[in-house]
């Protein structure tokens, strides 16, 4: 397709991501070790009481806090320089145990009044050994107070970490939870007063408790993970909501980062898939398109059309992505197919300003407020082209539009629960916030019942015993340099069980899979092992006892 429907989106993109990796590698990642140099001054420490940092809890099904984050001694290596007689002599030694640049050493030992240098943090035992053997004068291994993170990289982009800071001689929160509720964490320090014992007494962190579960989270790591690699995908996301509350019991991101050695990792890893990029979704806006249409009055699921396999609007052909002529078909039928020229029609008959409300009114034109820090939101620039009906009929099946993954899950909890969108929440202590209602609970009741048929009519993702809704989305990926669409694709699969009573909403989100060109091959399996493994784990009764095991509610 023409350029002209996502050229916003890909500039937008490019530019702001380059932006924002240039800006950050330097302050964060780059020279860390000599910008933690500086929180382990001893001037830090004068006149002052550290307020401890507050922890980080993981919880289970039973609501029990489960550590996620929390503060620990490591071993520190410090260089003294006003008591060292052969400063030379110890830079070289010391840089070869600790693999530094020697002249960089060299010149911190050089300074002959300083009192303090900061080395390396969180050094290994044999570091610990081979320091104090060769018992260099001026040369210390001491103890520092650092951030722990337990389960290493689970759930990295919700937690962040702990960096140096750019206003002080401190650590701030860097990404996540650690950047997003720093100030409520960090507390305040507390002020010794000089001449006698008095003073002010540090007011300690608060501790947070979040609504991500660990156990659900490690699963769905474990399902992602494996994903990507059995289909040379470039990465993916997972995401589980609770639709009646906007609980975010997982979010998954592949590349990810172990927070504990984040030094080690490229600046790029550390951004959310989930909650900072945009990408096209796909087939899965159709189940939206169908809920606009249908709230609207514009069409119902037995409204028919006529499919001749193709549709020409403003000089450019659209085509089902199978191929496929369907004839006369149903709205119905449009969802179960997943046939574009379907979805078109209804678009049309929505109207451009119309459609472009009902986007608003679920959320894509804005951030969620999960609580998370560098949120984004969606991108409809192409429907501001009101006159051009490709671009609109392009939207009507999540092409020319961008959204992220947060926003779509949403989106799909609030058809799940009966019309209701809830805002996305991370933090367990949050409010249940309802901030709209996009759709009747009629029109959300038929547009479940119409993903239930999908999901029975392809089998792939149906589950014995239990009504599954659920829709694919193939898009491909915008050629951001030369325009058009590149050969590369995005599979996403958003689907939610019992279908009758929804206890959860799943998304799985895939990135260029080399093998498989169709969501139906990689994300829809995934969807169910992980949905299998749900069921089991919240001892959800089945809502269909019918002999084949499937079938509507």
């Amino acid at each position: 397709m023409s350029s002209f429907r996502f050229f916003a989106i890909s500039v937008g993109l490019t530019l702001a991501f380059g932006a924002l990796i240039a800006n950050l590698y330097d302050i964060q990642v780059k020279d860390g070790t000599q910008y933690a140099a500086k929180a382990a001054s001893q001037d830090r420490v004068k006149g002052f009481f550290e307020a401890k940092r507050g922890s980080i809890y993981f919880t289970d099904r039973n609501d029990n806090p489960i550590p996620a984050v929390m503060n620990r001694d490591y071993p520190v290596v410090c260089g003294v320089p006003r008591e060292m007689t052969d400063s030379k002599g110890a830079a070289a030694t010391v840089s070869e145990i600790l693999g530094l640049d020697a002249l960089e050493v060299k010149a911190k030992f050089s300074k002959t009044g300083d009192a303090y240098e900061l080395l390396a943090v969180k050094v290994t035992d044999a570091i610990v050994e081979r320091i104090r053997a060769a018992a260099v004068k001026g040369i210390y291994v001491s103890e520092e107070n650092f951030r722990y993170y337990p389960f290493e990289s689970l759930a990295a982009h919700v937690l962040g970490f702990m960096g140096p800071s750019e206003e002080d001689d401190g650590f701030r929160g860097r990404y996540g939870i650690e950047l997003a509720l720093d100030a409520r964490l960090g507390g305040v320090a507390g002020i010794m007063a000089v001449s006698d014992t008095s003073g002010v007494a540090p007011r300690h962190g608060e501790d947070i408790f979040l609504t991500i579960d660990r156990n659900v989270q490690a699963h769905a790591e474990e399902i992602l993970t494996k994903l990507v690699r059995d289909h040379g995908a470039s990465g993916g996301t997972v995401i589980v909501e609770d639709p009646a509350t906007g609980a975010i019991l997982t979010l998954a991101n592949t590349p990810t980062f172990d927070p504990n050695r984040y030094g080690e990792f490229p600046v790029a890893n550390f951004l959310n898939p989930a909650t900072q990029a945009i990408y096209e979704p796909g087939s899965v806006m159709k189940v939206v398109t169908m809920a606009a249409g249908i709230d609207s009055g514009k069409i119902t699921p037995e409204t028919t059309y006529t499919d001749t396999g193709l549709v020409t609007l403003n000089g450019k052909k659209i085509s089902n992505a199978d191929g496929k002529v369907y004839g006369t078909i149903t709205m119905r039928e449009v969802i179960e197919h997943s046939v574009n020229t379907g979805a078109a029609f209804a678009v049309k008959r929505i109207g451009a300003d119309l459609f472009y409300r009902y986007l608003e009114a679920f959320g894509f034109s804005q951030a969620t407020g999960i609580g998370l820090p560098g949120e984004v939101r969606g991108q409809l620039a192409s429907l501001d082209e009101r006159k051009r009906e490709v671009s609109l009929a392009t939207a009507s099946f999540g092409q020319g539009i961008a959204v992220t993954p947060i926003q779509l899950i949403a989106a799909i909890s609030s058809i799940a629960n009966g019309g209701k969108l809830m805002r996305p929440r991370i933090v367990a202590t949050d409010p249940f916030e309802e901030v709209g209602r996009p759709v009747s609970a009629l029109a959300a009741r038929q547009v479940v019942q119409m993903m239930v048929n999908a999901v029975d009519k392809a089998k792939v993702a149906a589950i014995s015993n239990y009504t599954v809704a659920g829709k694919t989305g193939t898009a491909q990926i915008p050629d951001f340099k030369r325009g058009g669409y590149t050969n590369e694709y995005l599979h996403t699969y958003v689907g939610f069980a019992p279908a009758s009573a929804p206890r959860f909403v799943i998304l799985v989100k895939l990135n260029k899979p080399v093998d498989a060109p169709l969501a139906g091959q990689t994300v829809v399996p995934a969807f169910r092992e992980l949905a299998e493994f749900l069921l089991n784990y919240y001892a959800i009764p089945p809502d269909n006892l019918s002999p084949t095991g499937t079938g509507g509610n």
